[in-house]
């Protein structure tokens, strides 16, 4: 741990029963009055958009026009769309109901209507994208999974070149994040497991990051503990709402923390994967995570040891010999994937998702080389170290 670090979480978190019918007031006292609801067809037919809109209702306000065209892998084209229409209708707010592709399409318009432009593509590379024109932001995630209500970063793709672009930027954050039972509930029991775990791969590269610090560490430990007992829980029963508030609050906290000390080579080949083979990104988080462990290893074998205390609790950590905590930290883990795999059908290897062969390694592997989180990984990594990762978990 170095001897600087820097830590920030400017959102307002509002989290429990009823939170949403407190965003009215959020976006008043934000000075907002008009916002554009960004969503996605899926919540709209599940009544989440209803829900929420019944609750601004409730607190007197309309959303000027509800947009759920955002595909699962959102694009340049559709940030650039929405914030055009944004201005159209002169909107002074944004409210982002959803998963990750959601949250980080309004974070790209955002970053647009900030920045007086038309085209994401203009902020792309910018190092200290300055802050620009304040867009008031309201982020109610119905994943608990991305943590992207908590991070400075979105993740948006560029369709020509098959790169997942990463922008990171402390201003974009939201200005409040809602976690409120009513919008995780109806998660199926895939999609539930797929995203719990990449929370909890947060969690995990957050704490063995190079970037790590005293108050990251704090955030990524309590997230991983609460993630690894709820979530097969929450798969389990979809309508505990005990169980999917603990997931919530879990994924924030995960998020939270990646957010100031970053993530590592798992998101920098789970990145690649999604971008040259469309594999889901917690399903590629699921798939790596014990193979990229079992490479950091050497490097990071004290640190995974101490994780076992709040992964598997204080009895199992107390009967480990201290010598064979780090591997009993990942034998817990890949336990964990057997028994959500069992219950609901997530892949634990490539081949499992039918999206990617080994002819897609190559490129796979150079496009991972190129990602910012391999930077910050605790083990450096080469091309042969990935494409030796990617043959480990193509069975």
């Amino acid at each position: 741990m170095g001897a600087y670090y820097e830590f920030k979480l400017p959102s307002k978190i509002l989290s429990g029963a009823e939170a949403l019918e407190h965003i009215p007031h959020e976006l008043n006292t934000l000075g907002a009055f008009r916002p554009l609801l960004l969503s996605d067809e899926g919540l709209e037919k599940v009544g989440s958009v209803k829900i929420l809109l019944e609750a601004l209702a409730q607190g007197g306000m309309t959303a000027v026009e509800t947009f759920c065209h955002i595909p699962p892998d959102s694009s340049i084209q559709v940030v650039n769309q929405v914030a055009a229409l944004y201005r159209q209708l002169g909107c002074d707010a944004l409210i982002a109901l959803g998963g990750g592709s959601v949250i980080d399409t309004a974070k790209g318009v955002g970053m647009v209507l900030a920045q007086e432009g038309h085209d994401l593509l203009e902020s792309a590379g910018c190092e200290v994208l300055p802050r620009g024109n304040h867009v008031p932001f309201v982020a109610v995630p119905t994943t608990a999974g991305t943590g992207s209500e908590a991070t400075l970063v979105a993740v948006v793709a560029n369709p020509e070149t098959k790169v997942k672009m990463e922008f990171i930027s402390y201003h974009l954050l939201p200005d409040v994040a809602v976690l409120d039972p009513r919008m995780t509930e109806t998660l199926p029991p895939r999609v539930t497991a797929s995203t719990g775990f990449d929370a909890l791969v947060h969690a995990i590269e957050a704490a063995t990051c190079l970037q790590r610090n005293p108050v990251s560490d704090a955030f990524a430990e309590k997230a991983m503990g609460q993630i690894a007992r709820a979530l097969p829980v929450a798969v389990r029963e979809g309508k505990n709402r005990k169980a999917r508030m603990v997931m919530a609050n879990g994924s924030l906290l995960a998020g939270a923390a990646f957010s100031n000390s970053m993530v590592g080579l798992v998101h920098a080949i789970g990145h690649a994967l999604g971008g040259v083979c469309r594999v889901a990104h917690g399903d590629a988080m699921t798939i790596l995570l014990p193979a990229v462990m079992k490479y950091n290893l050497p490097v990071c074998r004290d640190r995974y040891g101490e994780l076992l205390l709040h992964l598997a609790g204080p009895e199992v950590y107390a009967q480990t010999p201290a010598h064979q905590r780090a591997e009993k930290t990942i034998e817990f883990l890949t336990e964990l994937r057997r028994e959500l795999s069992e219950l609901c059908g997530l892949p634990t290897c490539l081949q499992d998702t039918g999206k990617v062969s080994r002819a897609d390694f190559d490129a796979v592997a150079r496009k991972a080389m190129n990602d910012g989180a391999i930077v910050v990984n605790p083990a450096q990594a080469d091309y042969s170290d990935i494409i030796a990762i990617l043959e480990e978990v193509w069975l």
